[in-house]
């Protein structure tokens, strides 16, 4: 009868724009819908990745002492994948071992890339109004590196697989706008008018090794079809 209780009260409390890709006593991955913040700001708290699976964990009771910690960020624009922790020692262990976490995203961008695969590299700064841009001053950014792969093309837009080799704030969205292929619907760094409904921005794919017993971990959404449909 308890375990029945137990699955009613989740359902009930299914989190808001999230859909749980796998949970267990040290970790929540999710699949983020694109609008959704993953954490609070000083203007908004409650519409948030984060608000909304702490209710998740605690079934809907405010007294409920389980929790959760985040891991790591998407821009409010991106959809995808997102970890958060269990407790204070999963969070500090996969954070440890975040430089080596792979990371594929999809990114639907105009125009095409000098070649069907590469690397683009450049050092990042972010400046004091939350914009980040590319330097030639190695003493001011940090360096980057963002792989990419074609996977499809589609009356000039291109569809591609972003294999993120370092973690800067707004790193894909920058390289790509750096080398002429701004990402549909990125009013920020790449066309300021067009129809795209959404960022075109997926986080696809994740792996990284539990914090708990150090075994690999591998976690896929699937295509949203506003991708899929440029693929090959």
């Amino acid at each position: 009868m308890l375990e029945k209780k137990n699955k009613k009260s989740r359902g009930k409390h299914q989190p808001k724009g999230q859909i749980i890709l796998h949970e267990d006593r040290d970790i929540i991955v999710v699949d983020k819908a694109p609008g959704l913040l993953t954490m609070g700001t000083d203007s908004q708290k409650e519409e948030t990745a984060y608000f909304r699976l702490t209710d998740y964990v605690r079934k809907g009771n405010p007294k409920s002492r389980e929790r959760i910690f985040i891991v790591h960020r998407l821009d409010r624009e991106v959809s995808g994948i997102l970890i958060f922790a269990r407790s204070e020692a999963a969070q500090q262990a996969l954070q440890s071992q975040w430089e080596n976490v792979e990371k594929h995203y999809l990114a639907l961008v105009h125009g095409t890339p000098p070649a069907s695969e590469g690397v683009f590299t450049s050092y990042l700064v972010e400046n004091g109004v939350h914009n980040v841009h590319s330097t030639n001053d190695a003493t001011r950014g940090k360096l980057s590196h963002t792989e990419y792969k074609v996977l499809g093309q589609l009356n000039g837009v291109t569809l591609l697989d972003i294999h993120l080799l370092t973690g800067r704030k707004h790193q894909i969205r920058v390289h790509l706008a750096d080398n002429h292929l701004p990402i549909l619907g990125d009013k920020k760094y790449g066309v300021k008018q067009g129809t795209a409904r959404r960022l075109a921005l997926h986080a696809k794919s994740i792996a990284f090794n539990h914090p708990y017993n150090g075994k690999p971990c591998f976690f896929e959404t699937r295509t949203p079809h506003f991708f899929s449909q440029f693929a090959v």
